[in-house]
Formats: structure tokens, C-alpha cells, sequence
């Protein structure tokens, strides 16, 4: 006999990003004005966003496809949209939302 628990059925790779974020989509409210501070935002939450993507490949959930490619193409530093008002400010909110789902949701079955 061990001592040793058994291991969870699954993990949540996707928690850390997604929760991460959100935070950083939420904490960028306050740089939204700053075109130069906000650019770092942009690049943060495509990144993660693309991490939060991978993890759901890998996890055959491929119906959080679409809204983390729209947070990757919309957060695009590259190829930035320039939006602004309470459309963007809700933009922000949704995002936060979807990456915080997508985190919880995506689930790996644990070998």
C-alpha cells in the first residue's frame, strides 16, 4: 500500500493562461487610452490567448476554436484594429470571459 493519493482523472492545463488573461484584459482597462502602454496588452493577451488554443487542440475541444482565434486576430499587435468606446471596453469584458471559460472547460484526460 502507498500513501500516495491517486492522481486526478484530468487537469486543467488551460486554467493559468486563461485566468492570466483575463487579468491582464482587465488591468488593461486602465491602458486602453495609451496607445504605446496598451501595446503590451495586445501582445500578452494574443499570446495567451494562442496558449489557451493549443491547450484545447490538445484536449479535443475544438469548439473554443473560433472565439480564441477572434481573441488572437482582434488582439493582433501586428496588425492592430483600432477600436475604441464602450464597444472595445466590452470587447475587453468578453474576452476576459471567454479566456476564464476556456480555462475552466478545457479538461486533459491525466495518463
Amino acid at each position: 500500500m502507498t500513501s500516495y493519493p491517486s492522481p486526478p482523472p484530468f487537469t486543467r492545463p488551460a486554467l493559468a493562461p486563461g485566468i492570466l488573461g483575463a487579468v491582464v484584459l482587465v488591468a488593461g482597462l486602465l491602458l486602453i487610452e495609451n496607445p504605446s502602454g496598451f501595446l503590451w496588452i495586445r501582445f500578452a493577451v494574443a499570446i495567451l490567448a494562442a496558449i489557451v488554443g493549443v491547450f484545447a487542440v490538445q484536449a479535443r475541444h475544438w469548439w473554443w476554436l473560433p472565439p480564441l482565434a477572434a481573441i488572437v486576430v482582434v488582439w493582433n499587435p501586428v496588425w492592430p484594429f483600432e477600436l475604441s468606446g464602450q464597444f472595445w471596453v466590452a470587447g475587453q469584458y468578453a474576452a476576459a470571459l471567454v479566456l476564464i471559460l476556456a480555462g475552466v472547460l478545457v479538461k486533459v484526460p491525466n495518463p
